[in-house]
């Protein structure tokens, strides 16, 4: 998850305050003054920190927490509300009709994210797309792009051997005319000299885009304000997308000092993969940051071959406590398809399934290299053992290792899993305000009281 750093460090804060039902000076204070050091440390400026943690300690003073609502979850919504008002509300782009200049200094990731945005809208909106290759200053550009989209139904347009950049895009835009949306990639440098402002200027005069997208690397911090505003003078940025968000512990300055500028944040980036891209909800995002969960996100990431009424159906039998083994596979195969179990955990309540989303991201690795065993291990069991798991005694244990290429041991480990993630269930199931949150959240994406 994105921001690691300051999730822990807002939970630390919040943890001075854990159990209490009377608000007390000192201890309230001894909460800000962390509260501020977390914010500080993930790269907030100091005039948003002092805004945020003001207006945080004005409505704990003001504000009487909801009945029932402890005084740590009370501040936790309020940090909700603060920072979702900070970052600023979502911006929709019509899928259609659509000419997108991406612009950025060099470095930033500017090609890859163009190609993960054309096939989002391909993919995710079923938009005919079609991207022009116009950064004739570095070479291979055109190349990555062509790679990084050629297993996907974008059509990409470029000339490796002209140095005429506005050329190839007036030609792209003839050739392309038709499409839903054309995204143009364009050159970056260290910094806006002439010749990179000359380049756009004419491209900008030629092409007339409807969005003129900012890509920006979340490891600027602070800088990403100045540099949104250089851009936004040249070209009236209409949108920003935040890279490499997940490598990092400067993204907050990053997303703060861009939504400062008052062009929205449409998507951030995270990972290599062409999939690896978010739309920017700001609501969505702090929600997931402060461990709320996200379950519209979730269902969102899903790729399109998932098969809704087998995901309904799984999450019935897990919320009634059936749960067989057949089921637990079912649930890695979506888990895979979504991406890794850091990415799956990140959109769930962080106090579902015994807190796993709390473990490390060495303690996330280690298991998912295991999910990844248990799968080869559940291919060697029959349909019969997979749905019945107590029938797997040691005779057949033993003929499930053989047939897996792994240890008796293993397997046992596996059914230890099993029986763990039976049991967890059945604790859901009889937890009614567990059962209750997670039943509200899938239907609405709401939350209530969260124990941390």
């Amino acid at each position: 998850m994105a921001l690691e750093g300051l999730r822990k460090g807002i939970f630390s804060a919040l943890s001075k305050i854990k159990g209490k039902r009377r608000l007390d000076e000192a201890e309230l204070q001894e909460m800000i003054k962390s509260l501020r050091r977390a914010l500080q440390e993930a790269d907030f400026n100091v005039r948003q920190t002092k805004e945020l943690t003001e207006r945080l300690s004005m409505k704990m003073k003001e504000e009487e927490p909801r009945p029932g609502i402890t005084l740590q979850t009370h501040a936790m919504n309020i940090i909700y509300t603060e920072l979702v008002r900070l970052l600023g509300p979502p911006r929709e782009i019509p899928p259609r009709g659509q000419t997108i200049m991406m612009v950025g200094l060099y470095g930033q990731g500017k090609t890859t994210t163009t190609a993960k945005l054309a096939n989002w809208w391909a993919t995710k909106k079923q938009a005919d797309v079609a991207v022009i290759e116009a950064d004739v200053h570095r070479p291979g550009a055109f190349s990555q792009l062509s790679q990084l989209l050629e297993n996907t139904k974008v059509k990409v347009f470029g000339d490796p051997d002209s140095n005429d950049a506005v050329d190839i895009v007036k030609r792209g835009i003839e050739k392309h005319s038709n499409v839903d949306i054309l995204i143009i990639d364009t050159a970056g440098r260290h910094q806006l000299d002439d010749e990179l402002v000359n380049e756009l200027k004419d491209m900008s005069d030629l092409v007339k885009a409807n969005e003129r997208i900012l890509v920006i690397d979340a490891q600027v911090g602070q800088a990403a304000g100045p540099v949104a505003a250089s851009f936004n003078d040249l070209v009236d940025v209409t949108g920003v997308i935040v890279t490499k968000l997940d490598g990092t512990a400067r993204g907050g300055g990053a997303l703060s000092a861009v939504a400062t500028t008052g062009s929205p944040i449409l998507f951030t980036g995270e990972g290599e993969n062409v999939k690896d891209i978010e739309k920017f909800e700001s609501d969505r995002f702090i929600s997931r940051l402060l461990g709320m969960g996200d379950i519209q996100g979730l269902i969102d990431l899903a790729p399109e071959d998932m098969d809704e009424i087998e995901a309904m159906r799984l999450t019935q039998r897990m919320m009634s406590g059936r749960f067989t083994l057949n089921d637990m596979y079912t649930q890695m195969d979506m888990m895979s398809k979504i991406g890794t179990l850091d990415k799956f955990l990140s959109f769930l309540p962080a106090g579902m399934f015994g807190g796993m989303g709390q473990m490390s991201r060495k303690q996330k690795e280690e298991m998912q290299g295991n999910l990844e065993r248990y799968r080869t291990i559940m291919d060697s069991m029959t349909e019969h053992e997979k749905n019945n798991p107590q029938v797997l005694k040691a005779e057949r244990i033993k003929r499930v290792a053989r047939g897996s290429g792994v240890t008796e041991k293993n397997v046992r480990e596996l059914i230890a899993q099993w029986n763990k993630s039976r049991k967890m269930m059945k604790g859901i199931q009889g937890n009614r305000k567990m059962s209750k949150q997670m039943r509200k959240m899938m239907k609405s994406g709401d939350f209530e009281d969260l124990s941390m």
